[in-house]
């Protein structure tokens, strides 16, 4: 959404979403919304359906130069160490 669009707080502190938001976010009826808020801003989230294939790749460009295999040693190694101290 390029411009903000007002909503109105029913008597029972409901709010009506957008039809441009739900348009753009796929959100129909029935589906849950995750509700957060950050710095005086109130953030909702559609709910993924399912975390593991939602959170699938995320971050993928922190290990794109980093060799997964020596890094796991290393860490097994360290934790070895951790141990025997």
């Amino acid at each position: 959404m390029s411009q903000a669009v007002s909503v109105k707080v029913s008597s029972r502190y409901q709010i009506a979403v957008p039809r441009v938001a739900r348009e753009r976010l796929n959100i129909r009826r029935g589906d849950r919304l995750l509700v957060d808020v950050q710095d005086g801003v109130l953030i909702l989230i559609p709910q993924p359906q399912d975390y593991v294939a939602y959170m699938a790749g995320l971050h993928k460009e922190v290990w794109a130069d980093v060799d997964t295999a020596t890094y796991l040693e290393e860490e097994r190694e360290a934790w070895n160490d951790s141990e025997s101290n």
